[in-house]
């Protein structure tokens, strides 16, 4: 793991509860629901930090007692925080995902090329035989 989540610590290389923090996700949680934005909800908890970044850690799997660690929230409650955020977004009308793909009338290209074998010491010469070995492909 590239770093503790909060609300834990590793005692013996095992994941436990920090209760101070805990509580501060919990609260989190109570002043999303209750009405106050991500960024609010977490800064009144004590946990100042942007609303992308509370979203993702209040959607964080292991709160719920998932992938070896202790339960700090109960799934309902993730699920309720999720369902608002998503009752929020359509009422603000950013529930709208982007169409994957290249915009109407868009052709994408890619392109290959083997391992370049030549070597030129003229640079100039080098950039022209490399670039002659580019392939391009449509993709539709």
């Amino acid at each position: 793991m590239k770093h503790t989540p909060y609300g834990y610590d590793f005692v013996g290389g095992v994941p436990v509860i920090n209760e101070e923090q805990a509580q501060r996700i919990r609260r989190t949680c109570e002043n999303y629901l209750s009405g106050m934005s991500f960024a609010s909800a977490a800064a009144e908890a004590g946990i100042p930090r942007e609303p992308t970044i509370v979203k993702r850690m209040l959607k964080n799997r292991r709160y719920a007692g998932k992938e070896g660690f202790p339960e700090i929230l109960p799934q309902e409650t993730i699920d309720r925080v999720e369902e608002e955020r998503v009752r929020r977004a359509r009422k603000m009308g950013r529930d709208q995902r982007k169409k994957k793909g290249p915009p109407e009338g868009t052709v994408w290209t890619g392109f290959s090329a083997p391992k370049i074998k030549i070597s030129f010491s003229d640079p100039v010469k080098q950039a022209e035989y490399a670039y002659s070995q580019i392939r391009n492909e449509v993709k539709r």
